[in-house]
Parts: C-alpha cells; sequence; structure tokens
C-alpha cells in the first residue's frame, strides 16, 4: 500500500516523498527578483523534507503580478537568483518547482497584508487585464478586456516563462489556472461572458488553459513534469464546477500534464465555502479517478496520521501543505518521525534527530 513516505516518480523526476510546498506568496521581491527572505523561506523548506517544492506564483509579465512584490520570470535578469534557490532544493534532495502565473483582473492590488484593493497609479498601480470587463469587486478598477492579439502575448508570455524557468533550473512547473486569476476567469463563466472563440461554451472557456498547456509543454523538456493548478470549484451557483473539471483533466492528460493540483475557489469574493480538515480532498479524489491522472490534495492537511490517510486510502498521489510549512519548515521530518517511517535528515540537524536516523 502506498504511504506519505514512498517516492514518486514523474517523468524522468522522483520525488523522494508524496509531500509538497503549496505556492504561497512572500510579497517581498523587488521588480520580480527574490531576495534574502526568498533565500531563507524555500532553502529552510527544502532543507525540511518536503518532496516537492513550488515557488509562489511568478508573473509571466509585469502586469500579470498579484502586487508589486510578486516574484517574475518575464526577463533573462530574473533566471539566476531563481537559480540560487533551485540549485541549494537539489541539494537538500528536493524537487525545485515554480508556478508561473498571471494575476488578470486580481492584479494591482497591495501587498498580503495590506488591504485588497486596486492601487492607484500614485501608489505604483498599472492596468489590468482579463477575458471580459468584469472588476474582481467593489475595491477593485475594471479591467480591460484582452483581445485576440492580447491573447496571443499572454500565451507567448507563458511559454518564454517556462524557457527561463529550465535556464533556472527548475525541474517542474506548474500552470497557475485556479484562485480567480487570468486562466480561471476564462474558465468561469460568471467572470468570462465573450461571445468570440474564447467563451461560451465549456471548449470555448477552456482554449487558453489548453492553449497555455500545449504550448509550454512544446517548450519544457520532454523528461521533466508539468503541473497544472485548477480550482475545482467556483462554489457559486452557475460557475466552474467538478464536473467541468473533471472534463478538462482528462484533455489535459491528453496534453502532456502529468500531475493536477487540485484546489477550489477563489472567482468570487461572495462565494460561500464549507472550510473544514480536508475540504477539498474529495474533488481530488474525483480527478484522480475519473480523469485518470494524478492529482494532488491540498486545503487544512495538517496532522501526519491525516496526510498518510489520503495517500493510503487513494484520495490523491500527494498532499500540498501550506500553512503547516509556514508553521513548522520541518513538519516532513517530524512526520516520518510520527509515522514510524525513515527519512534522511541535515547532517547539520543529526544530533536532533531520531535514533538511527541517516544524514543528507
Amino acid at each position: 500500500m502506498t504511504h506519505l513516505f514512498e517516492p514518486l516518480q514523474l517523468r524522468d523526476v522522483t520525488l523522494a516523498n508524496r509531500i509538497g510546498m503549496s505556492p504561497m506568496c512572500q510579497y517581498s521581491a523587488m521588480d520580480g527578483v527574490p531576495q534574502d527572505w526568498h533565500f531563507v523561506h524555500y532553502g529552510s523548506r527544502a532543507a525540511g523534507g518536503v518532496g516537492l517544492m513550488i515557488l509562489e506564483a511568478t508573473a509571466v509579465v509585469p502586469e500579470g503580478r498579484i502586487s508589486p512584490g510578486d516574484l517574475g520570470l518575464w526577463h533573462d535578469g530574473q533566471i539566476e537568483p531563481l537559480a540560487r534557490i533551485a540549485r541549494f532544493a537539489q541539494d537538500q534532495g528536493c524537487v525545485p518547482a515554480v508556478q508561473l502565473a498571471h494575476a488578470g483582473r486580481k492584479a494591482s492590488v497591495g501587498l498580503g497584508w495590506q488591504v485588497q484593493r486596486s492601487l492607484e497609479g500614485q501608489e505604483g498601480g498599472w492596468a489590468t487585464v482579463a477575458p471580459s470587463a468584469l472588476p474582481f469587486g467593489e475595491a477593485y478598477v475594471p479591467p480591460h478586456e484582452l483581445d485576440e492579439a492580447g491573447i496571443r502575448r499572454v500565451i507567448a508570455h507563458f511559454v518564454g516563462s517556462a524557457r527561463r524557468a529550465r535556464a533556472a533550473g527548475f525541474q517542474a512547473v506548474e500552470i497557475h489556472s485556479a484562485h480567480g486569476y487570468l486562466l480561471h476567469q476564462f474558465l468561469s463563466p460568471l467572470s468570462n461572458l465573450r461571445t468570440d472563440a474564447w467563451g461560451g461554451s465549456f471548449e470555448n472557456r477552456s482554449r487558453l488553459v489548453r492553449e497555455v498547456v500545449g504550448a509550454v509543454r512544446a517548450e519544457w523538456p520532454d523528461r521533466l513534469p508539468l503541473l497544472v493548478r485548477l480550482s475545482a470549484t467556483d462554489w457559486v451557483e452557475g460557475g466552474w464546477h467538478a464536473d467541468e473539471t473533471v472534463e478538462l483533466c482528462r484533455i489535459l492528460k491528453s496534453l502532456g500534464v502529468d500531475l493536477v493540483d487540485v484546489s477550489t475557489a477563489g472567482l468570487m469574493p461572495t462565494a460561500r465555502i464549507p472550510v473544514g480538515p480536508g475540504f477539498q480532498t474529495e474533488f481530488a479524489a474525483r480527478v484522480r479517478r475519473e480523469a485518470d491522472i494524478p492529482a494532488a490534495s491540498v486545503g487544512l492537511i495538517t496532522s501526519p496520521q491525516q496526510a498518510d490517510h489520503i495517500i493510503r486510502s487513494g484520495q490523491a498521489d500527494m498532499v500540498f501543505l501550506g500553512r503547516e510549512l509556514l508553521r513548522n519548515p520541518l513538519w516532513p521530518l517530524a512526520a516520518a518521525q510520527a509515522l514510524g517511517q525513515s527519512t534522511p535528515w541535515p547532517r547539520q540537524y543529526l544530533r536532533a534527530g531520531p535514533a538511527g536516523a541517516t544524514g543528507r
């Protein structure tokens, strides 16, 4: 029976265990470039034993940033600062990945701990884009509706950023199509009111995700895995829903996606979400079972026993942790000890490890 600390093979990449770090914005970059905070933050989690570490939403173009503090991969000068993080992660036996993103109508807001509203020009804000000219909420300005040329530029920006991600040494990329950002905005009929070939039917609404995935897969080395993060439901009547998610995942598998990172929500601030421990795991289980593609579960997974149960019961192939890894960078090492599994510790920490621990 598969368990939390069994390796996972994705193409030519082997993850040491089934624990991943979810992308979590740090809002601490300067012009898209990581700072010392990022190196320490990500380095600590890599040393702490996660099998896969996905760096936060990294914008494919400046106007695709959520905030002025977001990471970016829109020019070559951002490659080496990110490469330093990727190299250190690999030295710790951790697979480094980066999430490529465009925030669409949710862009140009303050840092995560500030009031979330559209920034004025004098505050460093910029114009936003979306499938339709609908603002995210009352505190957000209406975005500009993308035309055909603008959509084609978005696809090209994802491809260019994937090329830079490889140059930086990342072993996987994740395309962010969740949480109400641009690709998710195209998927949902609540935010996509277009009547052209990019809106209306499921086929048209999912077209941008499919074309971005296809273009990135053609650029990304065949031996390296490609991930997609999806919100399985908007939790709003008439929005994107789980049946459409499963249908899309079947297509994504045929396009060369290796794992779907299954989350929910983020499109509408009015959504009523039944939050609770493991509340999103059922959606990962459906994707895994009905689309026959590896899936990761996220959302209030906190204990080693809970995480291990998700894997052992076949609900997901991986668990991605967020808040727990903020609270405790060494969570994977503690989880292995709690579950009676062996995992190598950093040699520098062996004096604190369990009896018989090996170093790396």
